[in-house]
């Protein structure tokens, strides 16, 4: 498909993870997702809500903030703040092509009982050993990762930072995220630590719901390739979510939990 840019001054918007359509969601809201000039500004909202995109609930901690320029080299996020509703930042996008605009985290919860009392723990790895008493009685351990993102394009599209990590569960573009259009199908991939990440149900959710009457999400299933496939209904933002959880966990960790999200600007025909 030839890929269609234009400069439009649209809001964009990005999320965590939820399992239902009244969980909270994280995401990253962007002034544009495709821009064009001597070095364009883009500046990002992130907020966790209830309805997608609106500021009602609290912050996203901006801790884990990765910004990836287009030749895959870390990019410099400005003027980051946080308020009572939102976390805010500029990035200025000194190199052509796209860029990806990142929240992610990883790390181990843990719970135990202590003298009648339930206990509960979370932080790194090197952490855990320091701060967990040993043999602890009733110990269940946790592996965590999150991750929530955006793609936003300077002038010319390029592919480098699409590439997987082979970490925690991300998603395949296999279309370019600045390159989605309304009636179109587009495909993509879920991997877990690099292996195709199965049977996964997958949320794709509109933004807007305050405007309309139902939330008009769709549910999806990976395949055994971690293949699903999106036809887009209208164009807008969307954010698409997923989440795993098994017991294939590095030691001390019993079981791991793992989630994704992203918004997607979708153009019309």
């Amino acid at each position: 498909m030839t890929p269609r840019f234009t400069v439009r001054l649209l809001a964009l918007a990005l999320p965590l993870l939820a399992s239902t359509a009244l969980a909270h969601r994280s995401w990253l809201l962007p002034s544009a997702t495709v821009l064009s000039g001597k070095t364009p500004w883009v500046t990002v909202d992130a907020a966790v809500s209830n309805e997608l995109f609106s500021f009602e609930h609290v912050p996203v901690r901006l801790d884990g903030l990765q910004v990836t320029m287009p030749s895959g080299r870390p990019g410099k996020a400005e003027n980051v703040a946080t308020g009572k509703l939102r976390s805010v930042f500029d990035v200025a996008l000194t190199e052509t092509g796209t860029w990806r605009l990142m929240t992610a985290s990883t790390g181990l919860m843990a719970s135990w009982e202590e003298n009648g009392e339930r206990k509960r723990w979370r932080g790194s790895p090197d952490a855990f050993a320091k701060e967990v008493p040993a043999g602890a009685t009733g110990l269940q351990v946790t592996e965590t990762s999150s991750r929530v993102e955006t793609f936003v394009t300077a002038s010319q599209p390029t592919t480098t930072v699409l590439q997987p990590s082979g970490k925690g569960l991300e998603l395949v573009q296999l279309n370019h995220p600045n390159d989605l259009v309304a009636g179109e199908a587009a495909r993509f991939r879920l991997l877990m630590d690099g292996q195709p990440a199965t049977g996964l149900e997958v949320e794709v959710v509109p933004g807007g719901k305050r405007y309309r009457d139902q939330s008009s999400e769709q549910v999806l299933r990976s395949d055994e390739r971690g293949e699903f496939s999106v036809t887009w209904p209208a164009a807008g933002m969307y954010w698409l979510g997923a989440s795993l959880q098994d017991d294939k966990a590095l030691s001390p960790a019993t079981q791991r939990r793992a989630s994704y999200a992203v918004t997607l600007e979708v153009m019309a025909p």
